[in-house]
C-alpha cells in the first residue's frame, strides 16, 4: 500500500513540493494575553482603515461596493490565517482596479469570478510548486513602470465621480475614457468637485495636523487630542464629509442613490456560471489576475519584512494562501484579493505580532458590515473618489522619473516603455514587452562583457587567446570571428579559458565550428584551463573525442608544450598541401 502513498509517487517524480505550513502555526506557539490585545487593537484599527478602502476599490472596478468588503473579509481572513506573513493584510487592491474594470467591461462580472477562481488555483500551483521566488527576478524598472501606470489610471478612472458626471457607459481604456469624460464635461457638478478636493486635502492634511511643532504641546498632550491621533484618517474623513454632505443636502450621487445601499447580512454562497467555452476566453485575464497578484502581495510581503523584527515571510506559503483566498471569495461575491501595502504598513505600526491581527481585522469588518450597513446609502462617491485618488497619488513612485537621468538608458527605457504601456495598452501587454525588453538588454550587456584578447608570445608559430566572461548564444559571434583573426604565420592555436566562467550549448557549438574553420588551414585547436562548468558540458555532449582528449590541458605551460607538439604535424600537412 505504500507505494499507492502520493508523497511516494512525489518522490519518485523528484519533485519538490512547498509543505503547507501557515504561519499563524508558528506564531500561536507561546502566544500571550497581551500580545492578543496588540493585536486585536491592531487588528481594529486596520478594519476601520479597510472600511472606506473596500467600498472605493469596488466601485472603482465596475462592481457593487459589498463585493470589495466580502472581499475585505473573506479574503483577508483566509489571507491572514493561511499566508506566509505575520502581519501582511490581503483584500482587494487599488492595482486591480484597471485590471478588474476591464475584465468586466469585456466579459462581464460573471466572467470575472472565474477568472478570479482560475487565477487562484494558478497562483496555489505557483506556490506549491516553489515558484515564489520567481517574482523577484522582475526587474524594478518594471515594477515601478507598472506601479505608476496603474496609478495613473486609478486616478482617471475617478474623474468621473470627481466632477460629478453620469456617463451611461464608461470605456476601460485610457483613450476611451479621455473622450467619455470631455463628451459629459458639461454635467460638470461644483459640489463633487468640492467634496473630492476636501477629502484629498483633508487626507493630506490630517496626519501632519498631529506632528511635533504644529500644534501647542499642551494640546498635543489632551486625551481628546492623542486619541484623535490615533483615528484612521480615511475614516474620519468619509464621516465626516459624509455627514456634511447629508446635513446640506449636497445634490451628489451617494452609495444608495447608485446602488441602493449595502446588505446589512452575510455573504451568501453562489456558484457563479460557468462553461468551458468560456474558460477558454480568459486565458489572459487569468494569467493577468495571477501574475499581478503574485507581484503585489511578494512585493508587500517584503516591505512588511524591511519594517518589521519578526521572521522574515515565506513566498510560497504566502501565494498558496493567496490561491485559497481568490479561489475561495468568488463564491460569496468577492473580487481578486492580494497583500495591500497600505493596510499591511498600517498593521505594523499598530504594533501587530501575528497573522491574529488579520483575522480580527477581517471579523471587525464583518462586525461593521452586520450593525451600520444601512449608514453607507448616504456616503457621497465623491469622497470615496477622493480617498483613490490620495491613495493613486501615495501608490505612484513619482520620485523615479526625477532621478531617471542618473541610470542608464537600458533602465529608463524599461521603465518608460513600461508606464506608456501600462497606461495605453494594459498591464499584460506591459510586463510582456517589458521582460523582453529587459532580457534582450540583459543579453546585449552579457555579450559585451564576453571579450577575447590576444597574448603576445616568442614563437609566433602559436597564436595564444584569452577567453573572458560567459560564452553563450548571445556572444558566440566573437568565436565565430577568430578564425579570421588568426595570424598568417600561425600554425597552433591556444585557448586559454581560466577565465571564461561558462559556456552554454551554443558557445560549445561555436568552439567546434572554430575547430572545423581551422582544421581547414590545418591549424590544431588547443584548449587549457577550462573550468568546471565548460569542462563539465564539453564531457557531457561527448565532444572530448571531437576536440581531442591531449588538446585539452589543465594550464598554459602544458598548452604551450602541446602546441610545439603539434607544430612539426602541422607544419608537415600544410607543405604536403602545397
Amino acid at each position: 500500500m505504500s507505494r499507492l502513498l502520493p508523497t511516494n509517487w512525489i518522490k519518485r517524480l523528484g519533485l519538490d513540493l512547498a509543505p503547507f505550513r501557515p504561519r499563524l502555526l508558528d506564531d500561536l506557539k507561546g502566544y500571550t494575553r497581551g500580545r492578543f490585545m496588540t493585536d486585536l487593537g491592531a487588528g481594529l484599527t486596520v478594519g476601520i482603515v479597510a472600511l472606506p478602502l473596500a467600498m472605493a476599490f469596488a466601485i472603482a472596478s465596475g462592481v457593487k461596493p459589498e463585493a470589495g468588503l466580502f472581499t475585505a473579509i473573506i479574503a483577508g481572513f483566509l489571507i491572514s490565517a493561511l499566508g506566509g506573513s505575520s502581519v501582511q493584510i490581503g483584500g482587494p487592491a487599488g492595482a486591480f482596479i484597471v485590471i478588474v474594470y476591464g475584465i468586466v467591461e469585456h466579459y462581464g462580472v460573471a466572467n470575472l469570478l472565474i477568472s478570479t477562481v482560475l487565477a487562484g488555483m494558478l497562483l496555489f500551483v505557483l506556490g506549491l510548486f516553489r515558484l515564489g521566488v520567481l517574482v523577484r527576478y522582475i526587474p524594478v524598472s518594471i515594477v515601478i513602470g507598472f506601479t505608476n501606470g496603474i496609478a495613473v489610471l486609478i486616478a482617471l478612472s475617478q474623474f468621473k465621480d470627481l466632477l460629478g458626471l453620469s456617463p451611461q457607459h464608461m470605456p476601460a481604456d485610457f483613450v476611451g475614457q479621455l473622450r467619455t469624460i470631455g463628451a459629459h464635461a458639461h454635467q460638470f457638478n461644483p459640489f463633487a468637485l468640492g467634496l473630492g478636493v476636501l477629502t484629498v486635502f483633508s487626507l493630506w492634511a490630517w496626519p501632519r495636523v498631529f506632528s511635533p511643532g504644529r500644534l501647542p504641546k499642551v494640546m498635543l498632550e489632551a486625551r481628546s487630542f492623542r486619541l484623535a491621533s490615533r483615528m484612521p484618517g480615511p475614516m474620519v474623513v468619509l464621516l465626516v464629509l459624509t455627514v456634511v454632505a447629508a446635513l446640506l443636502q449636497l445634490p451628489v450621487a451617494t452609495i444608495g442613490s447608485r446602488f441602493g445601499g449595502i446588505p446589512q447580512a452575510l455573504p451568501q454562497l453562489a456558484w457563479p456560471d460557468f462553461s468551458w467555452e468560456g474558460v477558454r476566453n480568459l486565458f489572459i485575464p487569468t494569467i493577468t489576475i495571477a501574475l499581478l497578484g503574485a507581484i503585489e502581495s511578494l512585493l508587500c510581503a517584503r516591505v512588511a519584512d524591511n519594517l518589521t523584527d519578526l521572521r522574515r515571510h515565506n513566498p510560497n506559503q504566502e501565494l498558496m494562501a493567496q490561491g485559497v483566498a481568490n479561489m475561495v471569495a468568488p463564491f460569496f461575491g468577492g473580487i481578486p484579493a492580494t497583500g495591500t501595502i497600505a493596510r499591511t504598513v498600517t498593521n505594523v505600526r499598530a504594533g501587530a505580532t501575528s497573522p491574529v491581527a488579520g483575522m480580527v481585522h477581517a471579523l471587525a469588518l464583518l462586525l461593521i458590515v452586520l450593525v451600520a450597513a444601512p449608514l453607507a446609502v448616504h456616503v457621497p462617491l465623491p469622497v470615496l473618489s477622493g480617498i483613490l485618488l490620495f491613495v493613486a497619488w501615495n501608490m505612484g513612485e513619482w520620485r523615479e522619473f526625477i532621478k531617471l537621468r542618473h541610470f542608464n538608458y537600458t533602465y529608463r527605457t524599461i521603465l518608460i516603455g513600461t508606464f506608456l504601456l501600462t497606461v495605453i495598452f494594459d498591464l499584460t501587454v506591459a510586463v510582456e514587452v517589458g521582460l523582453v525588453l529587459a532580457c534582450v538588454f540583459f543579453i546585449y550587456r552579457m555579450s559585451t562583457l564576453f571579450r577575447i584578447e590576444s597574448l603576445a608570445m616568442v614563437d609566433p608559430q602559436i597564436a595564444v587567446f584569452k577567453l573572458y566572461g560567459v560564452l553563450f548564444f548571445g556572444a558566440v559571434g566573437k568565436v565565430e570571428d577568430l578564425a579570421e583573426q588568426v595570424p598568417a604565420e600561425a600554425r597552433v592555436v591556444v585557448l586559454e579559458a581560466h577565465r571564461l566562467i561558462s559556456i552554454d550549448t551554443s558557445g560549445l557549438e561555436a568552439l567546434l565550428q572554430l575547430r572545423r574553420a581551422l582544421a581547414r588551414k590545418d591549424i590544431p585547436l588547443v584548449l587549457c584551463e577550462v573550468n568546471e562548468q565548460p569542462l563539465g558540458l564539453i564531457h557531457r555532449a561527448h565532444h572530448d573525442e571531437t576536440l581531442g582528449p591531449a588538446n585539452v590541458v589543465t594550464d598554459l605551460p602544458s598548452a604551450l608544450l602541446r602546441a610545439r607538439q603539434l607544430l612539426p604535424a602541422a607544419g608537415h600537412s600544410m607543405g604536403s598541401q602545397q
